[in-house]
């Protein structure tokens, strides 16, 4: 086993004990049976080190969603995605909490990809029309509510000894970004949300099948226009956006 190992392996039997998700360097080298210079020459700094302590944690869960395959029902495979998410949290605490720990100033890579999956699925739901908001938006909205969740329960389990507490915030969160298969009504939407879900859709499928028609620079300014017809159905206060405001004051 080389210095690198050995030390990640140190790293990862000391955090697994530790009551916080830290651990010092003097401990990590003296397990590891290195000295300093050697781990700050593999990893730069302690923040360097706990990043790559989360990073391999985290391969065998990110690897299991490389390789899962996609269903014919990509919303079906958001909450999937979701569950597997809170799943892998509650049996990796250490790992999980040191991950979103705001102390740790450099960011883990595994951190960036499982931003970017969560995207590819929500592209698809796009594709399939079945988003109400861009797929950018979308996933900042449900990776922040699952990685809420799963903080929430971790660390004030007290307050959250509900096991369905997941399930339903999962499925409000959902239902606010997605619609029906079959076109319907979206619970709790304006009367004209068709507009952004067919921006999103039309964005979607031109990022999925670029079209010759169009130049780069005319397909970016497109999707510009579309990105923003896709937000306008869900400003911030649930209504209709700037439009909808604009034609409310002239009513007025």
């Amino acid at each position: 086993m080389d210095a690198r190992e050995k030390i990640l392996d140190a790293a990862t039997t000391l955090l697994a004990g530790a009551p916080v998700a830290d651990v010092s360097t003097r401990a990590v080298c003296e397990a590891a049976g290195v000295g300093a210079p050697m781990l700050y020459r593999l990893f730069g700094d302690k923040a360097g080190l706990l990043a790559a302590v989360v990073d391999r944690g985290f391969e065998e869960y990110l690897n299991s969603k490389r390789q899962a395959r996609p269903s014919a029902d990509p919303v079906a495979d958001l909450r999937a995605g979701w569950d597997n998410h809170l799943r892998f949290a509650l049996e990796h605490p250490h790992h999980y909490r040191l991950m979103y720990s705001p102390e740790l100033t450099v960011p883990p890579a595994a951190v960036e990809e499982a931003h970017a999956l969560l995207g590819a699925i929500l592209e698809r739901c796009a594709v399939a029309g079945r988003l109400t908001v861009p797929p950018a938006l979308a996933t900042q909205m449900i990776m922040s509510a699952n990685v809420g969740a799963a903080l929430s329960i971790l660390t004030r389990p007290e307050q959250y000894p509900d096991p369905a507490f997941s399930e339903r915030l999962r499925d409000a969160v959902l239902d606010a970004v997605t619609c029906p298969a079959d076109g319907g009504n979206v619970p709790g939407a304006e009367p004209d949300h068709a507009v952004p879900v067919a921006a999103a859709t039309l964005a979607a499928r031109l990022r999925a099948e670029r079209t010759p028609v169009f130049t780069t620079a005319e397909s970016a300014l497109l999707e510009q226009w579309l990105d923003k017809l896709g937000k306008s159905g869900r400003s911030a206060g649930g209504g209709g956006g700037e439009g909808e405001r604009e034609r409310q004051r002239g009513r007025g």
